[in-house]
């Protein structure tokens, strides 16, 4: 009987000394930080929303140099599927149920608004701040404010982050065109949203697609390019990239397009597009031709304007 009791004694000790339950993983709570070496091998398409939060501060160190960031960083997404239309307001507005950023796809337009944003931030946070702050006007989200339109919203909105230098490179003969914006009609028509919106009309230069060659030497690394088109006689930018620097110097072009993001020589661009033009050509197929570029310098100095006050949604009928 006492030897029974001795070992029930100890079994009741040893008990005491076992270690606690492991305490459950809080839900929603970030994975552990990936290892830096594995993270830089990594596709920033292939990255989660927790490394990519690591990838952004590590950049600013890494390369302080804001051009050549925005290079490394554009780079490190070639290969990124390619994907038209990817964004919306979802779930701050719901016209539609696209959301406000991507790191999976990507279209012309969110592959250059996503590399800047992370180029100019130092946390996912920031990065969040900065992207809307691209890609709306005074940073207010909305449909009815975000840049649609590239030469008359997104260039215009940004100039504190690029400067157009399309005239200086065209020079005084350069080429132009007249553009007429109905940016309430265009709400109303995709985007079931009624605004009043007066319509705007302006005038643009480009450099012809034959007066590119001539002026390359003239860009530099993390300038802005839209790609200008032309079809019955009406104009528009119809795709946008960013210039970035080959190993020996020569400009590169460097862009989302069907089927993935990809960097190549302008001239191999403007190559594959005139085989694209022949091609409908010959099938009867008339499109958008080719007319040239309009390019858009990276400001030396950057100062990121503040948010205007985000207003408070209307209600109906009031």
């Amino acid at each position: 009987m006492r030897l029974a009791c001795l070992l029930l004694a100890s079994a009741v000790l040893t008990g005491c000394a076992s270690p606690p339950a492991a305490t459950p993983p809080i839900p929603g709570a970030p994975p552990p930080p990936t290892p830096m070496a594995a993270l830089l091998d990594k596709p920033i398409y292939k990255m989660t929303p927790f490394e990519a939060g690591q990838y952004i501060p590590h950049m600013q160190g890494a390369q302080p140099d804001l051009r050549k960031r925005i290079a490394a960083i554009g780079r490190q997404n070639i290969g990124q599927p390619y994907s038209l239309n990817l964004l919306g307001e979802f779930p701050f507005e719901i016209h539609d149920s696209l959301p406000m950023y991507s790191i999976e796809q990507s279209d012309c337009v969110v592959f250059v608004e996503h590399t800047y944003a992370m180029a100019l931030s130092q946390s996912w946070e920031e990065f969040f701040w900065m992207l809307q702050r691209i890609r709306y006007r005074d940073g207010v989200i909305g449909v009815a404010t975000r840049n649609h339109y590239t030469e008359l919203d997104w260039n215009v909105a940004n100039r504190w982050l690029v400067t157009d230098i399309s005239a200086n490179l065209a020079g005084p003969n350069g080429p132009g065109y007249d553009m007429r914006v109905d940016r309430a009609r265009f709400l109303r028509t995709r985007h079931n949203t009624v605004r009043d919106i007066p319509v705007e009309t302006s005038r643009q230069t480009y450099v012809p697609k034959d007066g590119v060659a001539a002026i390359l030497d003239q860009l530099q690394e993390g300038d802005f390019v839209n790609v200008i088109s032309t079809r019955n006689g009406e104009y528009w930018a119809s795709h946008v990239g960013l210039v970035v620097l080959g190993p020996n110097g020569e400009r590169h072009f460097l862009h989302s397009s069907a089927p993935k993001v990809r960097e190549e020589t302008f001239a191999s661009y403007m190559a594959r597009v005139a085989g694209r033009e022949a091609d409908n050509a010959r099938a009867g197929k008339p499109g958008q031709m080719l007319a040239g570029f309009k390019f858009l310098r990276l400001n030396e100095t950057i100062t990121v304007p503040p948010m205007a006050p985000q207003p408070r949604p209307g209600r109906p009928g009031a």
